[in-house]
Order: structure tokens, then sequence, then C-alpha cells
């Protein structure tokens, strides 16, 4: 069941097809080494993205996304139900649409249908998966999971983050022996024990005293990175919403956002929060991206921007997604126009967009 789910959209990905040639070994060869404790997680494969801005992206080998599925799949179900309402990223029903349109029904309700102020404080973390502490991240663990087996291997899937020598590549982990088709399955084998080897040593030189590197930091690539930062950011939305009993609270990921009718209560917040993320989760927030602003001025937000009685795209997005736009249409890529139109008329549904609209549909209208 694992299997199926990661794979859906990654049949033609090539690290993929090598492992699904060999799939029974492969997966039997990972249950043994899960069942004899020997399981060690393998390094990265690193690469840039830029959308909009860049961002480090690690990839992990196709066993150890194997095995972050099916950990999500048991894990999932047990924390999910413990987050508030108002936690809108990476879950079953949320997502940013919902995120935004939330924040439009608070914010009409902190003004009173629009007759009265509404203020919005919107903070960000600084550089938060590089700064999640792995101790920190454990212990939020261990109150909910007794298994210490389990507890061990989230431990060495956290640990294997961030790369601390440069034999912890893709190459030089065995994930191009492994899933060789040019080698047999017992030759990948010898190739897996020596991998797991250098591991330990690595990790028995930090146990020494050497030079710990590998204290903070999770992977923007594995698929456990996005429940455990809603694990790790829990707590302050418990806090937000205990503690200070902010009535009009909510989060996507590490941009947060308090809504009230004057600002000094905001600020109350603040002062607070900013302690609270210092020393309970180790966290900082962002100097330049803390906002305070009205209504009436636009409160920009996961995309949107929320007006009175209306909400409208953000100019950014509408640009880059025009820019895209005339790139397929300039080069007669017509497939992946066609696929990508849906999610770009969605991203506008809802929004007071008609001539944005129109725009997309008359760059469009120029294929040939």
């Amino acid at each position: 069941m694992a299997w199926r789910e990661f794979r859906k959209g990654k049949r033609g990905k090539l690290d993929v097809q090598a492992f699904e040639l060999h799939l029974e070994d492969n997966i039997f060869a990972l249950y043994e080494e899960l069942a004899g404790g020997d399981y060690c997680h393998g390094g990265y494969h690193q690469f840039r993205i830029s959308d909009p801005k860049s961002r480090l992206i690690s990839k992990a080998l196709v066993r150890d996304r194997l095995l972050h599925h099916a950990i999500c799949r048991i894990l999932y179900p047990v924390f999910d139900r413990t987050f508030i309402f108002d936690s809108y990223s990476c879950r079953k029903n949320k997502g940013t649409h919902k995120g935004f349109f939330r924040l439009a029904e608070m914010a009409r309700k902190v003004s009173r249908n629009y007759t009265g102020p509404c203020w919005a404080l919107k903070l960000d973390i600084r550089k938060f998966f590089d700064s999640v502490d792995h101790s920190v991240l454990m212990g939020l663990l261990r109150g909910r999971i007794a298994d210490e087996r389990l507890l061990g291997l989230l431990g060495n899937i956290i640990g294997s983050f961030p790369m601390r020598h440069s034999e912890r590549s893709e190459e030089s982990s065995g994930s191009v022996l492994l899933y060789s088709r040019t080698r047999s399955f017992a030759n990948a084998q010898d190739d897996r024990r020596r991998v797991q080897d250098d591991e330990r040593r690595v990790k028995d030189d930090k146990g020494a005293g050497g030079d710990d590197e590998g204290g903070k930091g999770m992977p923007l690539g594995n698929l456990t990175s996005q429940l455990f930062a809603n694990i790790y950011l829990d707590p302050l939305d418990k806090f937000a919403k205990h503690h200070l009993r902010a009535k009009y609270y909510l989060r996507y990921a590490d941009d947060f956002i308090f809504l009230a009718d004057n600002p000094d209560e905001l600020m109350g917040y603040f002062v607070e929060v900013n302690q609270f993320l210092k020393i309970k989760l180790k966290l900082n927030l962002h100097p330049n991206k803390i906002s305070l602003r009205k209504l009436d001025w636009g409160i920009d937000y996961v995309g949107y921007v929320a007006l009175p009685h209306y909400a409208v795209p953000r100019s950014k997005t509408v640009t880059r997604i025009v820019k895209k736009i005339r790139r397929l249409v300039v080069i007669g890529d017509e497939a992946t126009l066609t696929k990508a139109m849906p999610s770009y008329l969605g991203y506008l549904e809802h929004t007071s967009s008609y001539r944005v609209r129109r725009r997309l549909e008359g760059v469009v209208e120029r294929i040939p």
C-alpha cells in the first residue's frame, strides 16, 4: 500500500524504476533491516528549485522515502487529531485556499461585518526547517509514542540530516550500486552493509565528543518533515489558543497570524510568542517578516490579499503565473499548459479577479 502511494507521479523517475525492477528483493531487504534493528537512513541528493525563491531540496534514497510514506500512514492520524482546527499546512481537507478564506471569515467577525477596525499581526519563523532542534522534536514525539523501537527509528530519520560528511552523498551511500541492473542482489547487500558501517562510525564519532553538527535541521523533501513540522509547531498553536486565549489565530507551515480589533492586544501577543519560541522551541522570529496591518490596507497571506468585502490574488503570484503561461505559449507546449490551467484558475477561484482571468485567457488564446 505504501509503495503504491509512493510511486504515484514518480513512475518515470529512473531511481524509482530501478528500485521497482527488483521490488520484492528491495522491500524484503528493507524489512530485514527494520526487523533486525540494523536499518540506517541513507544520504541525500541535493538540488535547488526556484518557485519563486530559491530553496535547497534534499532528496533521500527510494528505500528511505518508501519508509517515510509507511511511517506517515501510521503516525498522521495519531497526531492529526491532536492539532488545532486552524492549522492548515500538509493536512487532509486543509491547505492554502481554506486557510486564507478562514482568515477572511475571521476578519469579517473581528470587524463586525466590516463596520469596525480589524488588525492583523503576521509572523514568520526565521529559517524554520534549518532551525528545528532534534532533541526538542524527539521530546515531542516521546509525548505521544511509547514504543522505543519506533522512537529509535524516528530518531534515525531525524538524525540523518544535515549531511556532515561528503561520503553521505547519494552516490556514496550505495543507491547507484544497490539499484543497479548489472549487479547481483547479494552484492547490493554487501554494499549496503559497508554504508551502514560508515554511518555507524559517524555516530560513534559524535558520541565520543566529536563536533556535533547533526542537532538541528530537517530536509525540505522528506514526507516525514511535513508531519514533523506540524508536530514541532503544535505547542505554539496550543500556546496561542490556550495560554494567550487568542480567539482569532491560524497557522500555515511557519507563517502564522493573529487578528484583533486593536493593535495593542496584538503587540502583547508578539512579546509572549517571541519569548515562547526562543525558550520552548529554540526558534526565532524573522525580523524582516513582522507585519502589523489594518484590514483596510489589505492583509497578504498564503498568496492572497484580504480586503473588506472581497479578496484578490497576490500581484506577484499573478505575474509569476503569467510568465509561466507565456513561456509555455512561446515554446508551443500545449499539453503542459492544458494540465496547468485548472490549477491556475483554481487559485483565482472565489477572488475578485475577472480582469486577471481575462488576462490569462488572452495569453492562452495566442496559441496558434
